[in-house]
């Protein structure tokens, strides 16, 4: 039952599959990350749009993991869907697997986070419909994300925190068993 203003995950759920050509490939013979990430970005926007009614950008990309090398020939499914929506935000969850097509062996190669925010035709952000939540996957990803935006709030105050009281003489006794020579005076 859709409600106004809001919006099941199943309305703007996406999958993109691609064939991986030699183009895309880098020396070593397996497909590039960067055609990946710009897979993923792409399969976020629609996903978000979808949902939001609006144009999306890209706002954050949490937790690329590249899990198992994606070779020449294989088709490519990317699986996205709307896991958290704040106010102007949507946090969209992507999976991605390859196929080959040969011996039908499918591999889970990559899982990523993407936050997007909509905004309007002046570039400013704009309220997206809430999210019905049907299946305990769709609440447990909705209260995970919840998490990981808290967890990544923590994680940028503990950096800010670090980068502002390190003064440069700690530095010296942190590096001293690390892989560097510090070549000026301090």
């Amino acid at each position: 039952m859709q409600q106004e203003g809001f919006k099941t995950v199943r309305y703007s759920k996406i999958t993109l599959t691609e064939l991986m050509i030699p183009s895309y490939a880098n020396f070593g013979g397996k497909i590039h990350g960067g055609i990946l990430l710009s897979l993923m970005d792409k399969v976020a926007y629609v996903c978000a749009s979808k949902h939001a009614g609006n144009y999306c950008v890209t706002a954050s990309i949490d937790n690329v993991d590249f899990l198992a090398p994606v070779e020449v020939g294989e088709l490519v499914s990317l699986k996205a869907s709307v896991n958290y929506v704040g106010n102007s935000s949507l946090l969209i969850g992507i999976r991605i697997t390859s196929e080959n097509v040969k011996t039908q062996v499918i591999k889970h190669t990559n899982t990523s986070y993407f936050t997007m925010v909509a905004v309007d035709d002046t570039h400013k952000s704009v309220q997206v419909p809430g999210l019905i939540l049907e299946t305990k996957d769709e609440v447990r990803r909705f209260a995970e994300a919840m998490k990981r935006k808290d967890l990544k709030k923590e994680h940028k105050e503990n950096i800010k925190r670090i980068k502002t009281s390190m003064e440069i003489e700690n530095y010296k006794h942190l590096l001293q068993n690390e892989r560097c020579i510090i070549n000026y005076s301090m």
